[in-house]
């Protein structure tokens, strides 16, 4: 009887379509990747705790940092969901590949300078709407973060196109060297003589960003044997499709990357220490989103694009909503065992130098309020890939402002029972609202069966 149920299952895994055992062994090695990024991450984040415990100065990196990364993160999360399947489509004409690449490269580094002198001027008109009640003392170093860091903004957009390339090749060492910066901060952070200056977080985060932008610039070249030199013009005949198809998703990734700064909002008007709390809860939930999320998303992308390129739409769904279950199921395990196991990792994580044991109480709190996102944020992205290789941009548009809505008042009315939990939970509200209406147009809308345009 045994016998027989373990040849039973043994046919059934070998009878497996080979897409799902290349999505699995790309997860596979994705989430190794990912988790030993996140783990060095970890290790940043406790030295910083030691170092600055909750503190101003912490709410100064948190915010600068958010203001720097969060234009150049909402177009180049959208411009990667573009540029794999379009680069997955050119494989076998490398004079074009090269001529978008080119112009891309250009066009990333003339924004991000923009974007910095921009944020540079327009500093004193800013720190008013996003410091909320911080002290003046946290608000000017903020402002020195801001112009200090100014090489995060601008190298954002060669680090997307480069993982993008790297990506589409099926090699995932991008996911590894996302852990760069973190070392490099490491090292700065430990090695700094005060728990006051702000110069080894200036410094480690901005040489961080710059030695990954190189790394990953030398790699996707290496996988793909396009050089890739910056060039500024628009003449590729990918442009006018691209960029209609990044505008509409902009729209919903201007939204959709308002809710770190919303919740930072919110928590800045609890005064200082709050931010700095928040930022402590989400980095620990980041890991877990990356350890799922992440992975079976980079891993789905150019697979779901290369069943698409051939024209098999109602494979690529069954394939999506099949992955987008396992995840939820993934996903919710995961949250109940973090859950129970919250109080101790973060006292073993940040509880040493500055960091207090109210700071523990306080991180746990937020960061078990936090997990409500877990497992539909595991479920959402297998989806969301499904969507972006069909090409389905307006309906991300309009799920991400539907799901901003219900965070947006979940939160408003949460904060006033739980007051900063609440602002965890919204989250999870949000995210569960996200997920439901991914998971119903891609099970009930009707398959696409229009050609997909180059841009795509």
């Amino acid at each position: 009887m045994l016998t027989a149920t373990v040849q039973s299952l043994r046919e059934r895994l070998l009878g497996v379509h080979q897409d799902h055992k290349r999505i699995a062994r790309s997860a596979f090695v994705l989430l190794l990747f990912v988790l030993a990024g996140k783990l060095i991450g970890a290790s940043k984040e406790m030295a910083i705790a030691y170092r600055y415990g909750v503190s101003g100065t912490v709410d100064a990196y948190q915010l600068a940092l958010t203001i720097i990364t969060w234009l150049p993160a909402t177009i180049t999360n959208q411009l990667s969901v573009l540029l794999v399947p379009a680069l997955v489509a050119l494989r076998n004409d490398k004079h074009r590949q090269n001529q978008l690449l080119s112009e891309l490269e250009g066009a990333g580094l003339a924004i991000g300078i923009v974007v910095s002198l921009l944020l540079y001027f327009l500093w004193p008109h800013m720190v008013g709407l996003f410091a909320g009640t911080l002290s003046e003392s946290t608000r000017e170093m903020c402002r020195q973060m801001v112009v200090g860091m100014t090489p995060v903004g601008v190298l954002a957009f060669t680090i997307c196109i480069s993982a993008a390339r790297l990506q589409a090749s099926e090699r995932h060492i991008n996911t590894l060297l996302e852990c760069v910066p973190a070392i490099a901060l490491l090292v700065f952070v430990l090695s700094a003589r005060n728990n006051t200056s702000i110069m080894p977080l200036i410094v480690g985060t901005t040489i961080g960003i710059v030695i990954q932008a190189v790394w990953l610039r030398i790699l996707a070249r290496r996988a793909d044997g396009v050089p890739a030199r910056p060039r500024l013009s628009v003449r590729a005949p990918h442009w006018p499709g691209m960029t209609r198809s990044l505008g509409m998703l902009l729209i919903g990734s201007v939204v959709a990357n308002l809710w770190l700064p919303v919740d930072q909002y919110f928590m800045a008007h609890m005064g200082d220490g709050a931010i700095a709390t928040l930022g402590y809860a989400n980095r620990l939930l980041s890991l877990l989103v990356s350890m799922g999320a992440i992975a079976i998303s980079r891993a789905t992308l150019p697979i779901l694009s290369e069943i698409l390129h051939r024209g098999d739409h109602a494979r690529a769904r069954s394939t999506a909503r099949k992955w987008s279950f396992v995840m939820l199921g993934v996903g919710t395990v995961g949250a109940m065992i973090a859950y129970a196991l919250a109080p101790y990792a973060i006292k073993l994580l940040f509880q040493k130098g500055a960091f207090t044991s109210e700071d523990t109480i306080a991180v746990t709190s937020l960061f078990r309020c936090g997990l409500s996102q877990i497992p539909f944020s595991f479920g959402m992205c297998v989806l969301i890939q499904s969507f972006a290789s069909e090409a389905r941009y307006k309906a991300i548009t309009v799920i991400s402002v539907l799901g901003f809505a219900t965070k947006l008042a979940a939160t408003a009315i949460l904060i006033r029972f739980f007051g900063s939990q609440g602002v965890l939970l919204g989250t999870g509200v949000g995210a569960a609202s996200v997920f439901i209406c991914y998971f119903f147009l891609t099970s009930f809308a009707p398959t696409a069966t229009a050609p997909r345009s180059d841009s795509q």
